[in-house]
């Protein structure tokens, strides 16, 4: 299985978190959507099936990384 690069993991993380909060808020189908979005894109990332067991691995992943290398972020 490929394994995202932690600074990806770490960008999906937040992302979702973001959503879920605003989802929380506002409830909008478009915020809906992305979340939906964002969470598949966790699930293949983590070859999870279902986001809490993807958000789960990808913070136990994250944990492991000592530093915030953003190579893969530059062009």
């Amino acid at each position: 299985m490929l394994m995202a690069h932690p600074a990806v993991l770490r960008n999906l993380v937040e992302q979702y978190d973001t959503l879920r909060i605003l989802h929380a808020e506002k409830g909008s189908d478009e915020v809906r959507q992305r979340m939906d979005d964002i969470a598949y894109t966790l699930c293949v990332s983590t070859g999870t099936r279902d986001i809490d067991a993807a958000l789960t691995v990808a913070r136990h992943r994250l944990s492991g990384v000592l530093t915030q290398d953003d190579s893969a972020l530059t062009a």
